[in-house]
């Protein structure tokens, strides 16, 4: 030590003169560079072996911390950035439909509101009961745009199709849907109709007073309905009716109009125009709105709504085939049709009876709406529109509704895959670095992460409560999904966070197994998952791996 002192005041004493010349501060600058180094080597030479290998250790430890956790920023900013803000992808749709479909549905749906006020949800189930093939009942009391609604559709028909239109009393005959008899075929002994331009011709067809029809009717109108067939004489012809549209003032009232009441795959229960919009719909009738003119409005209407429609009838053949085909339906879907309907005739009361034709055909519609939405799987979102396929009864339509918004508020499984993470970063810690084992484990960890992923994927845009899935979707009216995006936004944001969380720790996991990181660095990176391993685990697992790096 006296000559290390030496050696200072030696320096010292130098440089001292030094500053005779360079100035104080050099001095000053140099004499400290060299006390810093002096101390340094004193402290090595006094430190023991092991508190050096210590700090080497800690170092070793900091620097694999640092590269989990900048590889796990990595991989966590493109998930949670994609998907955001978007509904649906127009311009290349992952359900292989068509790029402009979506485009061609909206511009759709504007002409055919045009004119119209509170219609929005029956516009887009009229569009919808054409894509999917199937029929839209309205019902409701008179004066509100049932049959306007009805006529609309015929706007479609005008590459070639034909539409039908025909007003059913108790007293209506077989001839004024289907057509009259043929004079010749009674001629030659063949009881056959003249049928073109009749019902079993149509392309689109508007039935008002639907439930008036009686048992003459009845047969042929559900044949043509369900299997798309007539029987025409000794021939079955087949009937090219895309969509048909019914309308009545009331439910049926004998049990024989079961069957034709659930055929109608789609039910909307058309009401008056509410107070709050009832100024905007005489204002515009009476021609004080910019653009609209006085006279004959809905004439008008009619006409431009039928001069802008985009969509023709070739636009909705092969729609429903390809969604079925290209378009997935999880397992979370299922269950809750399936959670739905037990609840709906389980715990309901009065019971709702849902026929089982109707679940599966709901299902087809689901994958109609996820294929036009540009998504090749069914979101849970889309069963928000089951509140117009489940009821019996208009009441019904908002239990339905309800009981959905609540089911999409649970919390979905944060618990359950928090448990399954837990136990496999306790395998993780068990495995200590073992190639074999840690590539097993990472298997596992990255089919976690795509679970997570997906999660987040379906509740973009919940941290800033726009719900995008809900706004931009094709058949939820605006009214519809701003009321349902209140409701969950807040629950989803939270849901949000969790998912984002836990997101992070698998991702930190399956880093962590791919470095073959040790456990006692994991237990850094991971402290919660730590604690409540040790806490939990078997002592002959815990005891070994709170040592330490390996010998």
């Amino acid at each position: 030590m006296a000559s290390v002192s030496a050696q200072i005041v030696c320096a010292t004493t130098t440089r001292g003169t030094f500053t005779k010349r360079t100035g104080l501060r050099s001095c000053s600058t140099q004499t400290n560079t060299t006390l810093k180094r002096v101390s340094t080597k004193t402290r090595a030479a006094a430190e023991p072996d092991w508190k050096t290998k210590q700090r080497e250790q800690d170092a070793l430890i900091s620097v694999e911390e640092d590269a989990v956790k900048k590889r796990v920023e990595e991989l966590l900013a493109p998930i949670l950035n994609s998907g955001e803000g978007t509904g649906g992808d127009n311009t290349s749709p992952a359900s292989g439909a068509p790029a402009d479909l979506a485009g061609k549905i909206r511009a759709a749906t504007s002409a055919l509101e045009f004119g119209l006020v509170e219609r929005e949800t029956e516009v887009r189930l009229l569009l919808l009961a054409a894509f999917c093939g199937e029929h839209l009942l309205l019902l409701g009391p008179p004066g509100t745009a049932k049959s306007e609604l009805g006529r609309r559709l015929s706007s479609v028909c005008g590459d070639g199709g034909i539409f039908f239109e025909r007003l059913l009393t108790r007293f209506s005959v077989p001839e004024e849907l289907f057509g009259p008899l043929s004079m010749k075929g009674l001629e030659n002994d063949e009881y056959v109709r003249q049928i073109d331009g009749y019902l079993p011709t149509a392309t689109v067809a508007f039935v008002d007073e639907v439930f008036k029809a009686n048992s003459a009717i009845l047969n042929s109108l559900l044949t043509i309905l369900n299997e798309r067939l007539f029987d025409n004489g000794n021939k079955r012809v087949e009937v090219p009716l895309l969509c048909l549209v019914g309308a009545s003032n009331e439910l049926p009232e004998s049990e024989e109009l079961d069957a034709l009441y659930d055929r109608f795959l789609l039910r909307s229960c058309v009401e008056q125009v509410s107070s709050s919009s009832l100024s905007t719909l005489l204002s515009m009738k009476a021609g004080e709105l910019p653009g609209k003119a006085a006279g004959s409005a809905n004439t008008q209407n009619a006409n431009n709504a039928s001069n802008a429609m985009p969509l023709k009838v070739s636009d909705f053949r092969g729609v429903k085939a390809a969604a079925e085909a290209g378009v997935e339906v999880p397992q979370s879907v299922v269950d809750l049709i399936v959670d739905l309907r037990s609840y709906l005739q389980n715990k309901c009361e009065p019971p709702v009876y849902v026929s089982d034709r109707r679940l599966v055909k709901s299902v087809a519609l689901l994958r109609v709406a996820a294929y036009t939405n540009g998504r090749n799987s069914v979101s849970e979102f889309d069963t928000l529109l089951l509140a117009n396929v489940l009821w019996q009864r208009p009441s019904e339509a908002q239990v339905v509704r309800e009981w959905i918004l609540t089911r999409l508020a649970q919390d979905r499984g944060v618990d359950q895959v928090q448990y399954l993470l837990a136990g496999l970063f306790g395998r993780a810690c068990r495995a200590d670095g073992n190639k074999t084992d840690c590539e097993a484990l990472n298997a596992e960890a990255a089919s976690l992460r795509q679970v997570l992923s997906s999660q987040i994927s379906q509740l973009a845009g919940t941290t800033s409560g726009s719900l995008p899935a809900l706004r931009e979707h094709l058949w939820l009216s605006p009214t519809d999904a701003e009321r349902a995006a209140q409701t969950l936004a807040p629950l989803f944001s939270k849901v949000r966070r969790g998912l984002e969380k836990l997101l992070r720790e698998c991702l930190t996991l399956e880093v962590a197994l791919e470095r073959a990181t040790e456990p006692h660095v994991m237990a850094l990176l991971l402290p919660d998952y730590w604690a409540d391993f040790i806490r939990s685990g078997p002592i002959e697992d815990v005891k070994p791996l709170g040592v330490g790096g390996k010998p």
